[in-house]
Order: structure tokens, then sequence, then C-alpha cells
């Protein structure tokens, strides 16, 4: 499991000549760390001086750490599904009858395998949502953070992205297509102009 991996061993398998973990495992592991600052951002917002905010930053820490361990979830379920398709592919087509079911597997595989980023892009709207909020009652000394979440949480929607739209343009199956990329159109957009926006005005607070 990717979760319980050293960074090392990781990147090695990233880098390695194989198919997996590929770029919907880095997808998620952007959300997680995208997750992991807001949190952090938060735990420095603490105390006295921020005592009237505790209610939000307790909910916000509470959220944050909630999604780091969805991120790692998803990263080991993208692995997991995509294998799925590498052995439907490999599945043999030597009669009607056998094509016929690898033909129903790598459908099947296919769709399997969109599911994981299309839980990942909602997953990073909710960690910019949470950068968001923290932003206007954050310690200032952690302020760029706020941004390095969302520019990770960006990175992680617009990757899960191109992984629905490889998966979605594989199905032969043109309601199968349909019903999966109307799941997701649109809605990396708008993670994407809240990360920028964000990102924006952290940059604005920092050079004022």
């Amino acid at each position: 499991m990717i979760s319980s991996e050293t960074i090392t061993n990781y990147l090695g398998r990233l880098a390695s000549r194989q198919p997996t973990p590929g770029g919907g495992a880095a997808a998620a592991l952007h959300a997680a760390q995208g997750a992991a600052l807001v949190a952090m951002v938060a735990r420095y917002t603490t105390g006295s001086k921020y005592e009237e905010h505790a209610g939000t930053v307790s909910r916000i820490i509470s959220e944050a750490d909630n999604l780091i361990v969805e991120a790692l979830r998803l990263a080991d379920a993208d692995e997991h599904a995509f294998q799925g398709v590498i052995d439907a592919y490999k599945l043999s087509a030597s009669s009607d009858a056998e094509r016929e079911a690898r033909a129903t597997a790598i459908r099947d595989s296919l769709i399997q395998a969109a599911e994981p980023p299309a839980l990942l892009i909602g997953l990073a709207g909710s960690v910019v949502q949470l950068a968001s909020e923290i932003f206007d009652i954050a310690n200032p000394n952690v302020i760029s953070d706020v941004a390095a979440a969302a520019d990770a949480a960006r990175a992680s929607a617009t990757t899960a992205r191109v992984n629905i739209d490889i998966n979605v343009v594989a199905i032969k199956d043109s309601g199968a297509r349909a019903a999966l990329a109307e799941q997701t159109n649109g809605i990396e957009d708008k993670i994407i102009l809240a990360a920028d926006s964000l990102v924006q005005r952290v940059r604005e607070r920092i050079l004022r």
C-alpha cells in the first residue's frame, strides 16, 4: 500500500518501467499533501490569539486530517483499479466467446478505473475549500502554505481529469462513456479557478 511505503520506495516504483503506480496515484498524493498543508496551517492558527476562531479551526483540522486518509485510500484504489485494466487486456481472445468476455472485462475495468480519479476531483475541491476558509484567519507566518495547499489540490484535480479522459476514450460503450463524462465535466474548471484565485489572494497579502 502506498500509504505505508517510504517516500523513496514509492518514488522508485513511480519512476520504474511499470504501469503502476502512475499519474492517478500521483494525483492522489498531490491532494494528500494539499490537505496536510491545510491541517498544518490550521494547527498554527491556535492559542489565545485565535481563540475566537477555535471552533472553525478545530473543524478544519479534523476535516483536513480525514481528507489525507481518504486521498491515500484513493491512491491505493487507483493503483488497484488500473491493474485490473492491465489484467483485462491480457485475457485470451482466441474464440468468439473469449473475445466477448475480454471486451466486457475491459469495459468494466475501464469504468472502475475512472472512479478513483472522479472521487479525487471532488476531494481536491474540498481541499481548496478548506484552504479558502483558513486563509481569512490563518497565522500570517504560514500563509504561503495556504497557496501551496491550493496549488497541490489544483494539480490533483487536473491530473485526475486527464486520467478520467484517457479511460473514457478507451471505452467503446457510448452510454457508459457519456455517463462517466457527465460525472465530472466542468468540475475541475471550478476548482482551478478557485485555487488560482486563492493563490493570487495569498500573494497579494504577502506582497502588500
